[in-house]
């Protein structure tokens, strides 16, 4: 990750200070209000974990969100009222490794319950190449994001986001035990749904004319994997990296040997690389999103809408059987 992500020490520890101050200058029942109608007050870092709370929470929770619509995840710079915000949340939920400045501001937060998804399902390193993977325990996971560390996209495959879901709902459990069954049967409903929708991919990718598919940003790893797919990526898992000429020079015969109809480009990242490599190699452009953010752009209106969006690009770009 380049340098300008991530939070100047000094403006993270005035945003700390900033948090205390907000903090104690709250009586004691706006504290335990925290502005929230007496609801569990949950932090999300990004769009996936927002998600989550908020279809596990329901009416129990008020969900705020770092990353705000049409932001790529990746480049998220903490501004000292947001870190003030994170302070005074009951429950955080970032995922450890996407975004350096949220890791550092969660770590001077101090908040209670505090929920790392790296930590609820396995990660795995994914390079450019869709043949490069191995599995990172929990904590252990890659700290570096990038080629170098942990491929944290695991929300792109339904299995370990429902591994995540689980996660999710014993913090909420946890953080607010009065509404425990609520939590919990809102979690096996979620989950139930991601196993229908794995199902669906499972079925929908069974047969198809070739298994691979090039996208500018690496971030569908664990979906190719999960399904039996080669991604090849143009750029690696940080959609800012540059792809190198022999890098184009190997998509292009890639593309060819394997008979590749579509260059894939997503909804918050340029798209002139995706193009260019189309226009060389006379191949077609669409959207495979990684879901790191719902804009009016995109393909659906949440996770579901925009994961059977993907669904049938693939099968249109992979020539289902």
């Amino acid at each position: 990750m380049n340098g300008r992500r991530l939070i100047p020490t000094a403006a993270l520890a005035g945003a700390v200070a900033l948090a205390a101050t907000a903090l104690t200058a709250c009586s004691g029942a706006a504290a335990a209000d925290g502005g929230k109608d007496g609801k569990l007050g949950v932090m999300a870092s990004f769009y996936p974990l927002q998600y989550l709370a908020e279809q596990i929470g329901r009416n129990h929770v008020k969900v705020d969100i770092l990353t705000k619509p049409g932001v790529e995840p990746h480049d998220l710079e903490i501004s000292p009222r947001q870190t003030a915000r994170l302070g005074e949340s009951d429950v955080v939920l970032y995922l450890k490794s996407l975004q350096p400045g949220v890791d550092k501001a969660v770590a001077q937060a101090g908040v209670r319950n505090t929920v790392d998804a790296a930590t609820l399902t396995t990660l795995e390193k994914h390079g450019a190449s869709g043949h490069d993977h191995h599995a990172f325990e929990g904590e252990e996971a890659g700290h570096e994001h990038g080629e170098a560390g942990a491929d944290p996209h695991v929300w792109l495959d339904p299995n370990k986001y429902a591994q995540i879901a689980k996660g999710v709902g014993a913090a909420l459990r946890k953080a607010d035990p009065d509404h425990a069954a609520d939590y919990r049967r809102n979690t096996d409903e979620l989950v139930a749904k991601l196993t229908a929708l794995d199902t669906e991919y499972r079925n929908g990718l069974a047969n198809t004319a070739t298994k691979t598919f090039i996208t500018t940003h690496s971030a569908f790893g664990y979906l190719a994997e999960r399904y039996g797919l080669d991604q090849e990526g143009i750029s690696g898992v940080d959609p800012e990296s540059e792809p190198s000429p022999a890098r184009m020079k190997d998509i292009q015969a890639i593309a060819r040997k394997d008979h590749v109809s579509t260059v894939f480009f997503e909804t918050l990242a340029s798209d002139k690389t995706a193009k260019t490599l189309a226009s060389d190699t006379g191949l077609k452009t669409d959207v495979l999103d990684p879901l790191e953010g719902i804009t009016a752009s995109s393909q659906g209106a949440d996770y579901f809408e925009v994961m059977r969006s993907n669904l049938k690009n693939l099968q249109k770009a992979l020539g289902t059987k």
